[in-house]
């Protein structure tokens, strides 16, 4: 038997100006790395005499990566993607990488947008975890 193990999971972003090559994200959250939900890329239709019909649609793919309140990839990649796109009134467009090397697999991840940001982390008896979400405009697979 393998293993399916997320520990050795890698994920690279690169956010050209502000990260111009690849930055391993270091610190993920206790029982979270990262979550891409089920995307929906056909529309079907089914007639008033029961026939279905379905299409081919593009679609955006999301991203949640959640990070330990200490997680030094807070402040290198997500707190200076924010601070410059507050500071430039603009978007940056990131690329990146997800390796799995337990499964023999990597992704490539392209047309990225930093559509959600926590800004701080809760802070309760102890500090927890901070999440990100990032809009691809696509993400293939590929063995490692």
């Amino acid at each position: 038997m393998g293993t399916i193990s997320a520990s050795d999971a890698v994920l690279t972003i690169t956010v050209p100006p502000i990260i111009p090559s690849p930055i391993q994200l270091q610190g993920f959250g206790t029982d979270d790395v990262f979550d891409i939900p089920s995307i929906k890329s056909v529309e079907t239709m089914m007639g008033v005499d029961g026939i279905l019909s379905g299409g081919f649609v593009y679609v955006e793919i999301k991203q949640t990566i959640t990070l330990q309140a200490d997680s030094l990839s807070n402040q290198a990649v997500f707190d200076a993607w924010w601070a410059q796109m507050q500071g430039s009134k603009s978007v940056y467009v990131a690329s990146g990488l997800i390796k799995l090397p337990s499964v023999a697999t990597k992704y490539i991840l392209t047309n990225g947008y930093l559509t959600g940001y926590k800004p701080a982390p809760a802070a309760k008896r102890v500090l927890h975890a901070r999440t990100f979400e990032i809009t691809w405009g696509s993400i293939g697979p590929g063995p490692a």
